[in-house]
């Protein structure tokens, strides 16, 4: 529960965060920089890799597809999904692969190109007799270009397992990269 609370706390920065530099964008428009801007889609496919904290698991691997709508130049929404695996090394134990389905809002903050982005969802579990549904509590930073996007998350699992009897949440460092382009 205190771990959750940590992450909570974590998000409700992000958030804030994100709120400060929606200020900054509603400044600009009043100067005439997003006047004129073409709200659009954008769609990006990328490759997700990650160090997992509980010691059972090793690392992570996944791939995602992100649907994001341009609300402004520099705030946009954010459906992402695709298939994230978490390797675990200790005997007697088995992969965990799920399909995280995550909203999310996304805010540049510098230079049209270094933003932040909060996400929240759930992931399916869809391998090795683990059924369950996990909540997705997922703030990052980032870089993006016409085509190009990087960036490095948190993500937390609200109920994976530990598997050393410490009850459930696992939290990762993960890096994506993506290409990404307009629809």
């Amino acid at each position: 529960m205190k771990r959750l609370k940590r992450i909570s706390a974590m998000f409700a920065l992000g958030f804030a965060l994100m709120a400060t530099s929606n200020a900054k964008a509603q400044d600009d428009s009043i100067i005439g920089d997003t006047k004129n801007y073409d709200q659009g889609f954008r769609l990006g496919f990328g490759l997700n890799g990650g160090y997992v904290f509980e010691d059972a698991y090793d690392y992570s691997v996944g791939v995602d597809a992100r649907l994001q709508y341009d609300l402004s130049k520099r705030t946009s929404v954010t459906l992402t999904t695709g298939f994230t695996n978490l390797f675990v090394g200790e005997e007697g134990f088995k992969d965990i692969g799920f399909i995280p389905v995550k909203a999310g809002f996304k805010a540049f903050v510098w230079e049209d190109q270094f933003y932040v982005l909060g996400e929240v969802g759930a992931g399916f579990a869809v391998t090795n007799d683990y059924n369950e549904t996990t909540l997705i509590l997922a703030p990052g930073i980032g870089y993006a270009n016409k085509y190009f996007d990087a960036s490095i998350r948190y993500e937390y699992y609200n109920d994976l397992p530990t598997f050393k009897g410490n009850g459930e949440g696992v939290g990762q460092l993960a890096l994506r990269v993506a290409y990404g382009f307009q629809l």
